[in-house]
């Protein structure tokens, strides 16, 4: 029952009350009785003025309840003249206002970090309060390579070599994790607050680029005057040698004398095209891209290693697609990747083995597998690293 109903069914039953005691005792006297009646139709005017009084703050709070729970912040009430009355709405009219303005800036803010999050040049996962993934940001999506499935999973039971690593990281730490052997991360786990309790996020960067980049620039300047030092002095020198040899030719020389400079020779001609080759390193053009097919490549690259595997009685053979698969790519770049890449194979297998070199048309996927010993596990880290090889005259520069 309202308090509306309450109110009016007390004020009609004490006016009752109030009739029916009157007209016991005043039926005899018209004119006091007739006063009496009309006593009690004043004070039931009073009363309903003394209720409109009363319940217009609570229909005033009851339509402010509704728009407050519709979301409506644009709901304000006018003044009535009424001192508590428009206390009430002075009151109300400031808190709807703060609440508006609030909920302005919250969707601001929101929509504010919802852009910089998808626009930001670093990978961002949120993760909920278990540990699940459930937000990732084009750029994270990009350098992990994300499906559909691994959400709502924890990142435990994703297989990820660097979401494994990143659920190792403490919070509020940052590592750099590095994974198939060149790929690096630096990954910062933290915390936000959300509905009262902590959810964990993950920052991350790719910084394989900027240290290739800044190795690069270190080697190619270190190169250059390396470079620059060694020709400088090996031309000069051979120059000397070249022209003893020349005079020793002419007259009756000690032949361990002759012989001891033409290794010297030699060997300066070895260590000016050792110092070329680092130098090649660093002039390395930028990949001119051709529409070829790949499958033509092997076909070649496989008749032009085919002595040298035969040699090794290694067999080299051909899993290619029936269809051409087109790629774009740098011909002469790809050729000599896959020359180096065979060079190794065959060195690894040493005799008695097979290469097998396999294309798909579903994929642009290319794959050189051997049954050699293959890579031990404490170097492949180390694979990519320039001047790293394992070879006893190796300059890992393949």
């Amino acid at each position: 029952m309202s308090l509306k109903i309450k109110y009016f069914l007390f004020i009609l039953l004490i006016h009752g009350v109030i009739a029916l005691l009157v007209f016991q005792v005043l039926k005899e006297e018209q004119l006091y009785f007739l006063l009496a009646e009309i006593g009690i139709i004043l004070s039931l005017v009073l009363s309903y003025l003394i209720y409109r009084s009363f319940i217009q703050p609570l229909d005033f709070i009851a339509s402010g309840t509704n728009a407050i729970e519709d979301k409506d912040f644009n709901v304000k009430f006018v003044k009535t003249g009424a001192l508590e009355m428009d206390r009430l709405v002075e009151v109300y009219n400031k808190m709807i206002d703060n609440l508006r303005k609030e909920r302005i800036q919250t969707e601001e803010q929101h929509y504010f970090l919802e852009k910089l999050i998808q626009a930001s040049p670093a990978g961002i996962l949120i993760l909920d309060y278990d540990d699940r993934l459930t937000v990732a940001n084009p750029k994270a999506k990009e350098l992990l390579s994300l499906k559909e499935g691994w959400f709502n999973q924890p990142l435990t039971l994703i297989e990820n070599e660097v979401l494994s690593a990143m659920v190792k990281i403490p919070i509020g730490q940052s590592e750099v994790v590095s994974v198939k052997g060149h790929d690096r991360y630096k990954c910062e786990v933290s915390t936000f607050v959300h509905l009262g309790f902590e959810r964990k996020f993950i920052l991350f960067q790719e910084l394989s680029k900027e240290i290739l980049a800044a190795e690069k620039k270190a080697y190619g300047k270190v190169i250059r005057m390396m470079a620059h030092e060694v020709n400088n002095s090996i031309g000069a020198i051979n120059s000397i040698l070249n022209s003893t040899v020349d005079y020793l030719e002419e007259i009756k020389f000690d032949e361990d004398i002759y012989h001891s400079l033409k290794v010297a020779i030699d060997r300066n001609d070895h260590l000016n095209r050792f110092m070329r080759n680092f130098a090649e390193v660093i002039r390395l053009p930028l990949p001119s891209l051709q529409k070829q097919n790949i499958n033509q490549v092997f076909f070649d690259m496989a008749k032009l290693m085919e002595p040298q595997a035969r040699e090794r009685n290694i067999e080299l053979v051909l899993d290619i697609a029936q269809t051409p698969v087109w790629l774009a790519m740098d011909v002469q770049q790809i050729e000599q990747v896959l020359v180096n890449a065979l060079k190794n194979a065959m060195e690894s297998i040493e005799k008695n083995g097979e290469i097998r070199l396999s294309s798909s048309a579903d994929s642009p996927l290319l794959v050189i597998a051997d049954n050699g010993p293959g890579i031990p596990k404490e170097l492949v880290s180390k694979i990519f690293s320039p001047f790293f090889s394992t070879k006893m005259n190796g300059q890992g520069l393949g």
